[in-house]
């Protein structure tokens, strides 16, 4: 269930790196929960978050624990198969019984793969939707980036594909027959309609007042970037119209690309690639 890697300490990722480059670009936030919300439709992924998670009494705070680290795996240097080996060791007591019976546990190769995957679909559509086509040179050579990102965590690869083709096949498999309209991912995508929960410490008064523009916009991101196939499972509300919008919106940040390069570096990218820049 947890087999070594064939390569237990891989050379991290560095300058020259397509992820490098694009992973912590903030224009790819314009995707939105895609992640998050693909992860929890596989069901033993999903259990694993109704059991164990915080995430739905502390959603923000859980998404902010989250994110740092996997970002610390790509730009961490030297230090980022200790951080990948850390991500990984939070998952160890994440296990139990599904609905039917069978058993799940967070490392099994192809749930833990699974969560991995989906940050490299985020990148890669995040890339193609708001930044440029990539070239299919390109894919392959961010495929085989995300190869050397997972083995930072040190477990099994097993699950792993071969290839940028044998990636390709795995996702349409994933989308297509195995993720379902988890618990966890309903309820992860339930301020669609019901809107975004208060932050903490935020007053009422003041929530009230701000929350409208926000969860409209938080609406347009999260079922604009989600898969056809997806938004259906999740009876999320999306029209032609909304379709129409989300291309000109999305066009409209390609097109302004070419100023981004003058914005100042702190607009442009996360802290973690701040500081793995510098």
């Amino acid at each position: 269930m947890t087999d070594q890697p064939r390569d237990p300490a891989p050379t991290p990722l560095g300058p020259t790196s397509l992820t490098w480059r694009y992973f912590g670009d903030t224009r790819l936030l314009l995707v939105g929960p895609r992640a998050a919300v693909l992860q929890n439709m596989l069901p033993a992924l999903g259990q694993g978050v109704l059991d164990h998670s915080v995430f739905f009494s502390e959603t923000f705070a859980r998404l902010q624990r989250s994110a740092g680290p996997i970002l610390d795996t790509i730009y961490g240097g030297q230090n980022a198969a200790a951080t990948g080996r850390q991500v990984r060791d939070y998952h160890r007591d994440i296990k139990g019984v599904m609905p039917d019976g069978s058993r799940y546990h967070a490392l099994d190769p192809e749930t833990y793969y699974w969560a991995h995957a989906t940050f490299l679909d985020h990148m890669l559509y995040g890339i193609e939707t708001f930044v440029r086509p990539l070239t299919n040179t390109e894919k392959r050579r961010i495929y085989e980036e995300s190869k050397t990102w997972f083995r930072m965590y040190g477990v099994s690869d097993r699950a792993m594909p071969e290839d940028w083709e044998g990636f390709q096949a795995y996702w349409k498999h994933m989308l297509e027959e195995v993720i379902v309209a988890h618990k966890t991912a309903r309820y992860g995508v339930g301020y669609v309609t019901k809107g975004l929960p208060a932050p903490p410490k935020v007053p009422a008064a003041l929530w009230r007042r701000v929350s409208p523009p926000l969860n409209a916009v938080a609406r347009f991101i999260t079922v604009g970037g989600m898969p056809p196939r997806q938004r259906e499972l999740l009876q999320l509300p999306w029209s032609i119209a909304d379709e129409r919008r989300y291309q000109r919106f999305a066009a409209g940040v390609r097109k302004l690309n070419r100023l981004w390069p003058l914005l100042p570096e702190p607009v442009r990218y996360l802290p973690q690639a701040r500081k793995a820049f510098r």
